[in-house]
């Protein structure tokens, strides 16, 4: 594992500042896309997070991972959009 750059340092404690403030919006929202919007932003953070920590150590699982949450974080999102929506699955 390289050396914390300052670069690296601060773009790490922005994205947990973020992460707090996300899940305070989880948690506080007052409606259910609100909640639905921070939990999105949230899996793109943790993409954030992985893409940072593959740079960091220089394994490229890393980038697996961030690939892999992104997907499942996007079809999460359509299908809870559908579902706020008050559509079906199957339209």
């Amino acid at each position: 594992m390289s050396g914390l750059t300052v670069f690296n340092q601060v773009a790490f404690s922005v994205l947990l500042v973020s992460s707090l403030l996300c899940l305070f919006r989880i948690a506080r929202g007052p409606s259910a896309p609100d909640r639905a919007i921070a939990i999105d932003i949230l899996g793109t953070l943790i993409v954030g997070f992985s893409c940072i920590l593959a740079v960091w150590t220089g394994l490229e699982y890393y980038m697996n991972i961030a690939i892999a949450w992104a997907l499942i974080s996007f079809v999460g999102t359509l299908a809870l959009a559908k579902y706020l929506e008050g559509r079906t699955y199957d339209a």
